[in-house]
């Protein structure tokens, strides 16, 4: 129903911020993630999830795609909420979830408050083969190297690549080559595969 809404920030906390469109302030619940890259900006831009219940209807806001993603992907595990998935992404980086339910790290999931060990095995049951044909990996391990496997994709893509299929190879690369590597270095490797 909602894509994103952007207005002028009149309240912000770690847990929701109230943006104001032409007079009306919108309260929207966000994670740590989405708070820290808001920093001190006066606007904001956020991707929306609605979520409607019998007795609420409460807006989720985003700073990114890939969050809302993970967001709307934690929801659809039985047992996880809305309130539980802010959470979740409160606790580590969007990329962080991904590899460790990729992995199956369970003791990762389980240290995450309101996760046990049963919503742990759940989330890597659920959302493993999910996460792994997306390609969402997303730059797990790319040790600072964000900028360059972003520069590669983007590359790839104009070359005429689907851009699914340059995030793959790319974050394949990049896994399997822990060293530092430039953007053409990546670019290389990455037309071989194609």
């Amino acid at each position: 129903m909602y894509e994103y809404i952007k207005g002028f920030i009149t309240h912000k906390n770690p847990a929701y911020v109230v943006i104001d469109i032409g007079g009306v302030g919108y309260r929207i619940n966000i994670s740590i993630q989405t708070y820290e890259q808001l920093g001190n900006k006066e606007q904001a831009k956020l991707l929306i999830h609605l979520s409607i219940k019998e007795d609420s209807h409460t807006l989720y806001g985003f700073y990114s795609e890939e969050e809302r993603n993970m967001f709307k992907n934690l929801v659809s595990v039985p047992g996880i909420g809305s309130n539980t998935a802010i959470l979740i992404l409160s606790s580590f980086k969007t990329s962080e979830i991904i590899q460790a339910i990729i992995n199956a790290n369970v003791s990762l999931l389980k240290s995450i408050k309101g996760v046990g060990p049963k919503t742990a095995q759940r989330m890597i049951i659920e959302l493993q083969d999910t996460l792994q044909k997306k390609g969402e990996t997303l730059i797990p391990a790319t040790g600072g190297r964000g900028q360059s496997v972003e520069e590669a994709i983007s590359a790839l893509h104009l070359l005429g690549f689907k851009k699914n299929e340059a995030e793959k190879v790319i974050f394949k690369i990049v896994r399997e080559n822990p060293g530092p590597m430039n953007v053409e270095e990546l670019i290389k490797l990455a037309l071989k595969s194609l």
